[in-house]
């Protein structure tokens, strides 16, 4: 099967000064002086990876083996970092809806600190002004080659916070702080690259379920983790104790092959929008594509004759509302094989195609309970068993849904198709089309479902 890179990675100076010209020997190097571990059975290399850097079996590999061990103290973060002392005393300033700041602070010192502790293991970083997360697109080819994925809203988003984050807390502190920083170096072009790196390289400890209710954990970098390379069918998984973070195997990985990690499940849209890459069609099989809510009530609407029912359509989307059910900018997830709003869609389809006289015993009640529940479900496989209404109303969100992206599915199956045309399309198109694709061909298999 065909794999590809969590991201490419382009070796080259970070942070200014001279490249290393023996990055993975200064790397492994500094990994002994830290207390890193590597099993002898792996090694870091560029030969025989998916792309750049990447982690190897150099033997056999049996489920359950240690790959690597990363104590605590080797961590990257804004508690291990030289200036974590002065970062808690103004954790209070720094707090953001992020909550990365802190890391991001610690990140824009250590880098441009030529005697860095962690000076080798940034060498092995990817070249900053060659990152590909769609935020460093211009924009009109992002929203030429992405528009109806969700990618160009998220990236709006996150382009108007990074301005924000850094105009409003990190200036002023670099500002208070000049004999550790100068806005001049730790510019917002630096830090936008940094929130990238964070964004696709950071690792982020799960609370333990009796601290479900606090704010979640710091990210941090992981050393030797963000090495390895993502795929959905993962052979390799993180484990988090109390003195390391252990890379564990859970796949018998034969001498030769690549050793894959997983950041979850993350449909195509998620991973190029957050770390540059997508997997190709049909590696994902947690891909997915969003009908956005708001949608469904455009369907919905398109199927009323008066005002008067408008505006009881409107009265039943705003009861949705009430329920938390729908939202302005929320969307629906419909993956290959489940629906992962469920009951979200369950109840907006339910509501807004009951007869009237049922729709106000259901809301005098605020909802039913469990004991009142419709037999009708929405897995996959059940769609072709809905009532006709449902069905219909979710084919006509469909529709209108597949109008919202530039291409149709038989031009982008043509291009697929088609080896030496694809070829020829440029990096960013190529994965552009396999976002586009993928989305698409869940939307037609709805399509089919609810014919």
């Amino acid at each position: 099967m065909e794999t590809h890179a969590k991201r490419r990675r382009v070796a080259g100076p970070v942070g200014g000064g001279d490249p290393d010209p023996e990055p993975v020997a200064s790397f492994l190097s500094w990994c002994q002086q830290v207390g890193l571990e590597l099993s002898p059975k792996v090694t870091v290399s560029r030969q025989g990876t998916v792309a750049g850097y990447g982690m190897v079996a150099r033997e056999n590999v049996q489920p359950g083996e240690l790959l690597f061990a990363v104590p605590r103290a080797a961590l990257l973060s804004q508690h291990t970092c030289s200036i974590g002392s002065l970062l808690e005393r103004e954790r209070g300033a720094l707090q953001s809806q992020s909550g990365w700041v802190p890391l991001l602070l610690a990140l824009l010192h250590e880098l441009q600190d030529p005697a860095s502790h962690w000076r080798p293991y940034f060498a092995l970083w990817p070249e900053l002004g060659r990152l590909e997360h769609p935020m460093f697109w211009p924009e009109e080819e992002r929203h030429r080659l992405l528009r109806g994925t969700g990618v160009p809203e998220a990236v709006e988003k996150d382009l108007a916070n990074i301005h924000k984050e850094y105009c409003s807390i990190v200036l002023p502190f670099m500002e208070a702080h000049p004999d550790l920083f100068s806005p001049r170096v730790h510019s917002l072009e630096l830090y936008h690259q940094l929130v990238a790196v964070v964004m696709a390289y950071s690792f982020q400890e799960p609370l333990e379920e009796e601290d479900d209710e606090k704010e979640p954990n710091c990210p941090l970098m992981v050393p030797a983790a963000d090495i390895l390379n993502h795929l959905a069918n993962h052979n390799a998984n993180l484990e988090y104790c109390t003195d390391c973070l252990r890379m564990v195997a859970t796949q018998p990985i034969p001498k030769g092959h690549e050793i894959f990690n997983t950041y979850g499940q993350m449909a195509n849209w998620q991973l190029l929008h957050m770390y540059g890459f997508v997997e190709p069609y049909p590696d994902n099989t947690d891909d997915t594509a969003d009908i956005q809510m708001v949608t469904v009530r455009e369907a919905a609407l398109q199927r009323t004759k008066v005002e008067a029912e408008r505006l009881r359509l409107f009265e039943r989307w705003d009861f949705l509302c009430k329920l938390e059910m729908v939202g302005e900018e929320g969307a629906f997830v419909i993956g290959w094989e489940e629906v992962l709003t469920e009951e979200e869609l369950t109840t907006t389809l339910k509501v807004l195609c009951m007869p009237a006289e049922e729709f106000r015993e259901f809301k005098d009640q605020d909802g039913w309970g469990d004991d009142k529940k419709e037999e009708e479900s929405l897995t996959i496989t059940s769609i072709p068993k809905l009532t006709a209404s449902w069905r219909q109303l979710l084919r006509d969100s469909v529709l209108l849904t597949l109008q919202t992206y530039t291409t149709d599915l038989k031009s982008e199956q043509e291009l697929l198709s088609n080896k030496e045309v694809y070829a020829q399309l440029s990096w960013r198109e190529q994965q552009a089309l396999q976002v586009r694709y993928g989305q698409k061909m869940i939307l037609h298999q709805l399509l089919k479902l609810t014919s």
